[in-house]
């Protein structure tokens, strides 16, 4: 007996739209087997996880704010993913993002002004992108894997932060501990219903930068650049498409994104910077782009789920006394079975049946 892949004539539909429910399932039960293994009732640990951060006010504020990152930069990605550009690197734009954005309320501490929570969110894009053009110039004009550079530079980021946060940028009055002075009220960005939990704007910069760039893949000429190239280099070429172009458009438009969410998520939820900003939300957003079909309204749903592994990891700390790494292995098995089993939806599995004849098979 063989087990062999044979080529679908067409993509399945069908699978299109059940791979994800199914890669969702497969992770279940594997973590069901592995918190058995660790000596966990399953039926509680699941709970833990995915039940109980959802029967609070106040957690669903906190899934709101563990989403946001997650699908600001996912949407940057799956925009970068669907015209063949690799941008592993959303994790130090996220970081470079969060350094341009505090430089006014870190430097200019004293400026007291409307303009400045604005400005700031501009000047975190901006890092963002001017980060992610270094491996955009790499590939548009000597040919370098974009995997790679930007992979590589997240630590030159992080480096940098942590080299600011541990020198020129600490709190002189901050007990010798590693962050900066924190940020002033006009510099903070404001809950979005204070009353009853601290989720903040940045939930709602999430929904409008995936309701903006579905509308851009679906009706602009651009979506459409977006759409062909990343199919076929030479058909678009053929339609008069400069790849080159492309490169710059989806480097600079994912890294902006995450640029905007380092922003967000400094300003909204810690209110300073610290070395540690980040729990993996660069990395994370990759499997949020995967599980949402690269589709920027599919990643909303996709994001509230990882964020859900967040939370409930944390609860599941708490209550059942499992380590923080349970999160990411969960993680870990969602893009795993995500890409497993988009498989079925290019290929047919098939059980190939040999009979022995003669002592020879």
């Amino acid at each position: 007996m063989r087990i062999e892949l044979e080529k679908r004539p067409q993509a399945s539909k069908l699978y299109g739209l059940v791979s994800p429910l199914l890669a969702l399932v497969l992770t279940l039960v594997t973590g069901a087997i592995m918190f058995n293994i660790l000596g966990k009732d399953p039926v509680e640990a699941l709970d833990a996880f995915f039940l109980e951060p959802l029967l609070e006010v106040w957690s669903l504020h906190e899934l709101a704010i563990k989403a946001a990152p997650l699908i600001i930069i996912a949407v940057g990605l799956a925009v970068s993913y669907r015209s063949n550009n690799w941008n592993i690197g959303a994790e130090g734009q996220f970081t470079m993002g969060a350094i341009a954005g505090s430089i006014l309320p870190i430097l200019f501490a004293g400026w007291q002004s409307p303009l400045v929570l604005p400005l700031m969110l501009v000047m975190g894009a901006l890092g963002g992108a001017l980060f992610a053009g270094i491996p955009a110039l790499l590939k548009a004009h000597f040919n370098t894997n974009e995997i790679l550079t930007s992979l590589m530079l997240v630590y030159i980021a992080q480096l940098f932060l942590d080299w600011l946060i541990r020198g020129p940028w600490r709190d002189p009055a901050g007990f010798n501990f590693p962050k900066s002075v924190s940020f002033p009220p006009e510099a903070v960005l404001p809950a979005i219903w204070e009353a009853s939990g601290r989720a903040h704007w940045a939930f709602v910069f999430a929904i409008i930068a995936a309701i903006l760039a579905w509308f851009m893949l679906k009706y602009t000429l651009k979506g459409f650049e977006i759409v062909v190239l990343g199919q076929s280099e030479r058909a678009g070429r053929f339609a008069g498409f400069s790849s080159k172009k492309m490169i710059w458009f989806s480097f600079l438009f994912s890294g902006a994104l995450a640029g905007l969410a380092g922003i967000s998520e400094v300003s909204g939820s810690i209110g300073h910077l610290q070395p540690a900003i980040s729990p993996g939300y660069g990395f994370t957003a990759i499997i949020v782009a995967f599980l949402g079909r690269l589709n920027p309204l599919g990643i909303i749903a996709s994001g509230l789920v990882l964020a859900l592994t967040y939370l409930g990891g944390e609860a599941a700390q708490l209550s059942i006394g499992v380590s923080d790494k349970v999160t990411r292995v969960f993680q870990g098995l969602l893009l795993f079975f995500v890409l497993s089993c988009d498989t079925l939806i290019f290929y047919k599995i098939r059980i190939v049946w040999s009979r022995v004849r003669g002592g020879v098979a």
